[in-house]
């Protein structure tokens, strides 16, 4: 199967969650935010399947996978799909449901890095709440962010599989998600991250254990993998960087 990945042009976003699973697997699919709109890439492309009234079930927004006759929203339900058919997956129930369980929980971990610059409303401009980005940052990096990375820390601590993924013995997407969610805070915020992870040996060692898998390495390399930029999730304003 051939499947297409539908996300906004320009950006990492939730779209590289998927885009690392597929990756990593090897697996063939069309970026269609990477095609020119002459060949049905773009974001008309997407748009019909978000207000094309021929769409029986459609998805909120992207990211979203076309997969055959399935179009699959949200991206952790993605991931849930993609698991299993990739590999990326515990072979047991059990353990696909706790994978799912640490997607979910990172997505609530992305909602709150993202309302770092946007504490008020996404339709506003950063410049317009900066005083209200200021004060959601101090808070974020003071209390949140070692939160979360120290919930991560634990469960990598505890895993009794392996002493280098969060679920199981090998390498699952949610692995993928948790580098990918490292990487970006080391943008958005390096000072702030580099303090809060030094506390944190084991998921700076999942970070350098993705980044340094072969397939992962030679989609970094390709230059498919979009940059981090200041119209993305992660952002970097330096005077949030406390």
């Amino acid at each position: 199967m051939i499947y297409e990945l539908y996300y906004w042009p320009g950006i990492q976003g939730r779209g590289e969650f998927v885009r690392l699973a597929l990756e990593e697997a090897g697996a063939e699919y069309l970026d269609i935010a990477l095609l020119p709109e002459e060949q049905g890439g773009g974001v008309t492309a997407m748009m019909q399947f978000l207000d094309g009234p021929e769409v029986a079930r459609p998805p909120f927004a992207p990211p979203f996978l076309k997969a055959g006759r399935r179009l699959i929203g949200q991206t952790a339900n993605i991931l849930l799909f993609l698991g299993p058919r990739l590999g990326l997956a515990p072979r047991d129930s059990g353990g696909r449901l706790w994978t799912h369980q640490l997607q979910l929980t990172l997505a609530d971990f992305l909602v709150e890095i993202h309302d770092t610059h946007h504490p008020i409303g996404g339709g506003l401009y950063y410049a317009e709440q900066k005083a209200e980005a200021r004060r959601r940052s101090r808070e974020f990096l003071a209390q949140r962010l070692p939160k979360f990375l120290g919930y991560f820390e634990r469960v990598i601590e505890r895993n009794p599989d392996s002493d280098t993924w969060l679920a199981g013995k090998l390498l699952t997407y949610v692995d993928l998600s948790m580098a990918q969610v490292v990487a970006g805070l080391r943008y958005a915020f390096p000072a702030a991250s580099r303090k809060a992870l030094r506390a944190c040996p084991r998921l700076r060692a999942l970070h350098d254990s993705v980044f340094a898998r072969p397939r992962i390495k030679r989609y970094v390399a390709s230059g498919r993998r979009l940059a981090f930029n200041n119209d993305d999730i992660f952002r970097r304003y330096p005077e949030l960087d406390a």
